[in-house]
């Protein structure tokens, strides 16, 4: 990400966007269970979010950078930071309750890196979990925020086939109410 998203996405602005809009519009009433696996929380506001309603969050981070500092900052808490990449996950088939992703898919390079990301995230899931999240889509403020960035805008339309394709089966993707931008999902991994 570019210096201004970077520090964005670090912002108070920011994180009270997420914790008082995206993530209770996203997660709804959603039941994540006990252990929680969060792919790329960056700064961690979402995370900081996350940890003071599960048991467990295992944040998997690929920027080393974001992985050390929210790893420092979260030591002692119910997180554990794991520098990573999700298109291939270290973890066991059947490891988490739940899984969640928050304005970070448009940052993987492909679509076939997405959709490796998607599949990992079914294979990692307990049967029954719950696979949730959201991303962002493409406005002219979108584009100014990540100029120089790596950005593969996910198309809402075709999300749900996505998901289906790499395992996950009662798919609902919605947009946002009053036609802002961007979109929120949900998945399960078949029981």
């Amino acid at each position: 990400m570019n210096i201004f998203h970077r520090w964005y996405c670090n912002s108070k602005r920011w994180a009270h966007t997420m914790q008082n809009y995206v993530l209770p519009w996203a997660l709804g009433d959603v039941e994540l269970g006990d252990n929680v696996l969060e792919i790329g929380p960056g700064p961690g506001v979402t995370t900081d979010w996350l940890r003071t309603r599960v048991p467990h969050v295992t944040a998997v981070e690929i920027d080393h950078k974001l992985a050390m500092s929210l790893s420092k900052r979260l030591e002692g808490a119910n997180v554990t930071v794991v520098e990573g990449d999700a298109t291939a996950l270290q973890f066991g088939e059947n490891t988490f309750s739940a899984a969640v992703c928050f304005t970070m898919l448009h940052h993987v390079p492909s679509p076939e890196l997405q959709d490796r990301l998607l599949a990992e995230a079914c294979r990692v899931l307990r049967p029954g979990g719950v696979f949730t999240g959201s991303d962002s889509t493409p406005t002219l403020m979108w584009n100014l925020y990540h100029v120089f960035d790596t950005r593969t805008p996910v198309d809402p339309d075709t999300f749900g086939a996505r998901l289906e394709r790499a395992g996950f089966r009662e798919v609902m993707v919605q947009r946002p109410p009053g036609g802002r931008s961007g979109f929120s999902f949900r998945a399960r991994k078949p029981a």
